[in-house]
């Protein structure tokens, strides 16, 4: 038996005994919601670094927000550490919290859409793949939406573009910087041209936010961002802010090197190599993401606002 495969062994069995520990000392009844949160949050002393496939510590990945120190790679984290990290503390007010999808297409593969729901619902805690609300940064109001690799990849179902639209109209509204931190495979295919509509419904409501009231719109993509979200609201900001190495394409590379027959380097989808030819404003290190996006908000939200 190889390291790695004694490592990953000890991983899956750190796991069991943990979330058995953690359901057998706890001191009240939680609720449900509560159950499935601290159960499912407790994986065992090591991951996996997708990147390079070394062995990382949890509570030090943690305490490093789960940066890889190896290579710098930002590895991907829960909506909820997202908010965590970006606002600041007891100020995150959600918004559309119980909106659910519902399996309207009856879609089925090797599992049916209704049940890919449920387990994720499970392991999550969330009815879908995305968080919206507002907070402060450093005191600096703005409209949050985060989404969460974790709920079916962060695929961008009805629910999700329903939340997104919702939170963009919001922030027009009341004239705040709507900031969306992206982590997805793209469009739902489970739920077809209702997933693909989301893409125009989304650009649409920005198009509004930007051109017709010149409003602010930051982005910000994490590895990873893929598909129909990077097609539409994912590279349509005013500021596009990604994290180090973060892997952002429309297709992968596979994909393009079947279709075009043609090798493509490494590296050509990583953030770095987007930003050298233009396509991002900025590469900030995931724990100065919160001061720079107070730094961006609070001169703009200052400016008195021409309403002629």
């Amino acid at each position: 038996m190889s390291v790695i495969n004694w490592f990953e062994d000890k991983r899956k069995f750190g796991g069991l005994i943990g979330a058995f520990l953690e359901e057998a000392t706890r001191s009240s009844a939680p609720s449900e919601r509560d159950r499935r949160i601290s159960v499912n949050a407790n994986k065992g002393l090591w991951a996996r670094c997708d990147n390079r496939g070394n062995m990382l510590h949890v509570k030090f990945s943690r305490q490093k927000k789960s940066v890889c120190e190896e290579r710098g790679y930002h590895l991907s984290m829960s909506s909820m550490e997202r908010i965590e990290l970006s606002i600041d503390p007891n100020t995150w007010i959600p918004m559309d919290e119980d909106t659910a999808a519902r399996d309207v297409l009856s879609f089925s593969d090797e599992d049916s859409h209704e049940n890919r729901l449920l387990i994720s619902q499970e392991k999550t805690g969330l009815t879908d793949a995305v968080q919206t609300g507002i907070g402060y940064p450093n005191g600096t109001l703005i409209a949050l939406g985060v989404m969460d690799f974790h709920f079916m990849g962060g695929s961008m179902g009805s629910v999700v573009g329903e939340k997104i639209t919702r939170l963009i109209e919001y922030a027009t509204q009341r004239l705040l910087p709507p900031v969306l931190i992206r982590a997805s495979g793209g469009a739902r295919t489970q739920e077809g041209t209702l997933s693909s509509m989301q893409m125009a419904k989304i650009s649409s409501v920005l198009q509004l936010h930007q051109v017709r009231k010149k409003l602010l719109y930051i982005s910000v993509p994490t590895y990873p961002t893929t598909g129909g979200v990077t097609a539409s609201f994912g590279m349509l900001g005013d500021i596009i802010i990604a994290e180090s190495k973060a892997y952002i394409a429309f297709a992968g590379k596979r994909v393009i090197e079947q279709t075009s027959r043609q090798k493509i380097p490494d590296g050509f989808q990583a953030a770095e190599c987007l930003f050298d030819n233009g396509l991002l404003d900025s590469i900030v290190p995931r724990n100065l993401l919160k001061g720079v996006l107070s730094e961006i908000s609070e001169p703009y939200l200052s400016v008195p606002y021409n309403k002629n």
